[in-house]
């Protein structure tokens, strides 16, 4: 695949994924030739399909954990590293597998990176960096940052290398802390699990924790739009930034929108109880959004209406 065209020629790691497949859209719109690496552990290629036929992007399906891939992100302008093993309740059973698929992977990029002469890196991170945050909303200079999940730990451990590549090698970089990111082709969640519950039981849901965790939720359409905002309006070598919405909802106030747009009744809820439904899980998340403000971005959405247009599109599938 010839990489001239009026766009730039942009590299998106995790691609056929739930955000992936998006920001690709986002970059084929403007008229970005697009290479994708994945290794359709998660991702699917029916997330790409228009694309893949049209020629409009190129897929490489491998691991970049494997070495068949570095040579050919030469001459990328910027490359978005997506891909990840994004299970955060599993980390605490499998650290081994977040640990080479968030950190090692990372450092891997971050070296074909240098090698190649890619200049510029958009880095999906993680609000659970932060841990249990005592300042709500949570500002990107809070600290200490103590993450809680082996997950968080390493999307935190992978920021700390990319600033290194950044001030080290002339690398420019935009981190984005990211809420929870939701919508039209998520596959894991609160939201698809409760969808996938209630399909298999339609009387009965069983809820982890108290229902009580309260977090931002936000649509994936607009986290995409602000993924492409930040770097043409935050020019730092590293610059870290949240991504979320201004508001927050309860998992059970989730739980009783699921209910209402799946059109049923007398559902009982069962709680598993305590604070966290799971190891790793921090039951209050709300991010400050001061600084992408301050570039001019505001979340056009709020955590409720993020949560209704998902369980609407997740729905019609």
């Amino acid at each position: 695949m010839a990489h001239q065209c009026m766009g730039m020629f942009s590299v998106v790691t995790g691609g056929c994924g739930f955000i992936g497949s998006h920001l690709v859209d986002a970059l084929v719109r403007r008229g970005d030739q697009v290479l994708i690496i994945d290794n359709l552990s998660t991702g699917v290629q029916d997330n790409l399909r228009s694309h893949l036929s049209s020629g409009a992007v190129e897929l490489l399906a491998t691991d970049l954990l494997e070495n068949s891939w570095q040579k050919k992100i030469a001459g990328a302008r910027r490359l978005y590293h997506i891909a990840a093993d994004p299970d955060v309740r599993e980390s605490a059973h499998r650290p081994d597998s977040p640990i080479a698929n968030n950190l090692v992977a990372t450092a891997r990029v971050l070296e074909a990176m240098r090698t190649k002469g890619v200049p510029e890196l958009v880095f999906t991170s993680t609000s659970t960096v932060y841990g249990d945050a005592t300042v709500l909303p949570t500002p990107e200079n809070y600290a200490p940052l103590e993450p809680i999940s082996v997950y968080g730990a390493t999307k935190l451990a992978a920021e700390a290398l990319i600033s290194a590549y950044c001030h080290s090698f002339g690398i420019r970089a935009w981190v984005y802390r990211f809420a929870n990111i939701i919508g039209e082709r998520s596959n894991h969640g609160v939201i698809w699990d409760f969808l996938q519950k209630l399909r298999a039981e339609p009387h009965h849901l069983e809820i982890l924790g108290d229902g009580r965790q309260s977090k931002s939720y936000l649509e994936v359409h607009a986290c995409v739009d602000a993924m492409l905002y930040a770097p043409d309006h935050a020019g730092r070598p590293f610059n870290a930034i949240n991504i979320g919405s201004e508001d927050w909802i309860d998992v059970r106030s989730i739980a009783d929108i699921v209910v209402e747009e799946m059109g049923l009744s007398s559902v009982r809820y069962y709680f598993t109880g305590g604070e966290r439904g799971w190891v790793g899980d921090v039951p209050r998340m709300l991010l400050s959004l001061e600084k992408m403000k301050n570039l001019g971005w505001e979340p056009p959405v709020t955590s409720r209406e993020s949560v209704v247009r998902t369980v609407r599109a997740l729905l019609e599938k």
